[in-house]
């Protein structure tokens, strides 16, 4: 259970908290908006994660523990008492598929209301689905109103009939369960769940970047997420589980070291391109249990490292063209999450892709944010702005035990 303490504050309407449970990292970041726009931020906690593979937890208490140590460590340096967060949701058992929903308008005058686009998603929640999936996301490609399409607001419109193309992504059942679990056991409440690439584009991804075409990549240590927009809108999405977690555990064998000097070798030498690296440069190991420091050449390192990020960045290019956008990305592809800060990565990606290739930060200012401008915070940064857009857009519901909340999930979805 998170320690709350006399002077904490309690978390009000205006401070969002985003709740990141990777594959290695556990981050919690608070913040609120700032009357300028801005995101101030006011507290983060992070923490190794020990619970989860390839983005999926697999050990409830080890998860437990990695976000209670979090959550006290954002309290502590925010002085809030973190009540709600909103969460993202990764692995490769995400999937997403097309579907059409249809309704006749009812009002007299014709008239599209708000309520009826709502009508109109809440229909598109009839598509058949693996009794194993459950719906995270509805996301509108289109409107067609009396076979009129590319209509992305069809509110104030009149009409007699009004389709829909949505794009539905789903999660599996037992991921989400169990995500639910592990927050709720450190006495907090799920506010949203949030697919993690589409968090991430919103601490990434310019507006302009999302309307002329671009793909965000997201490679944190379990998974790689994979998120394209063209006109505003996600139009693809996916995940697959191969990303930093592999680099270091390559760096591990091939090296005879162990995983946490493997990890800081990736951090501190690590280089994606082979090229790049001048033959004579070495960099020294310390010996393990009496042994003897080696030194090892950065050549050798790169020789390890290249093969899989090439291996991961040929997965991405396949997405990319499985969805049919390859020749449509004038944006070209932003690269973020923790493994984005390779050494070289951008450049090997550009040469793959051909495509204009850059890395995304985060953007936030005032409090913490220069703590958070680092792409490894990107899908933090991104469910706080996500959160902060949800509050804005619905009214303040009524307070709803954790146990009321996960079976409205359920039902819902």
């Amino acid at each position: 259970m998170v320690k709350t303490e006399p002077h904490r504050r309690d978390q009000g309407p205006e401070v969002v908290v985003g709740l990141d449970i990777g594959t290695t990292k556990v981050c919690a970041l608070v913040a609120q908006q700032q009357q300028t726009g801005e995101l101030h931020v006011l507290g983060i906690g992070t923490a190794p994660s020990e619970g989860l593979n390839r983005g999926v937890v697999v050990n409830i208490e080890k998860t437990v523990a990695s976000i209670a140590q979090a959550i006290e460590q954002a309290e502590q340096r925010s002085g809030i008492r973190i009540e709600r967060v909103t969460v993202g949701i990764s692995g490769d058992h995400i999937r997403a598929q097309q579907t059409r929903s249809v309704i006749a308008i009812s009002n007299p005058n014709r008239e599209i209301s708000a309520a009826d686009v709502a009508r109109l998603l809440e229909d598109a929640r009839s598509v058949a689905l693996p009794p194993d999936q459950v719906i995270l996301h509805l996301i509108p490609q289109e409107y067609i109103v009396d076979g009129q399409d590319g209509i992305t607001d069809p509110v104030g419109m009149s009409g007699v009939r009004m389709e829909a193309r949505v794009c539905v992504i789903t999660a599996l059942v037992t991921a989400v369960q169990n995500l639910y679990r592990c927050v709720e056991r450190v006495g907090l409440q799920i506010e949203h769940l949030v697919l993690q690439p589409l968090a991430s584009s919103y601490a990434v991804l310019e507006p302009e970047e999302k309307e002329v075409g671009v793909a965000l990549v997201d490679i944190g240590g379990g998974t790689t997420d994979i998120a394209i927009f063209d006109e505003g809108v996600v139009r693809y999405t996916a995940v697959f589980g191969i990303a930093g977690r592999q680099i270091t555990d390559d760096i591990r064998r091939g090296l005879g070291i162990i995983t946490a000097q493997a990890e800081e070798i990736k951090r501190t030498y690590g280089h994606a391109v082979q090229e790049s690296i001048l033959h004579d440069e070495v960099f020294p190991i310390p010996g393990i249990g009496g042994r003897k420091p080696m030194e090892i050449s950065k050549s050798l390192l790169c020789q390890i490292i290249q093969p899989r990020v090439e291996e991961i960045l040929e997965f991405v290019l396949a997405e990319i063209h499985r969805a049919g956008y390859l020749h449509r990305l004038p944006a070209g592809v932003v690269l973020t999450g923790g493994t984005a800060l390779l050494r070289g990565i951008d450049e090997l990606a550009q040469r793959l892709f051909q495509l204009p290739v850059k890395i995304g930060f985060p953007s936030a200012r005032g409090g913490l944010a220069a703590e958070v401008a680092h792409p490894m915070y990107a899908t933090a940064v991104g469910l706080v702005l996500f959160g902060l857009e949800q509050r804005r857009r619905q009214p303040k519901a009524p307070k709803r035990s954790l146990l009321q909340r996960l079976k409205a999930f359920f039902e819902e979805f």
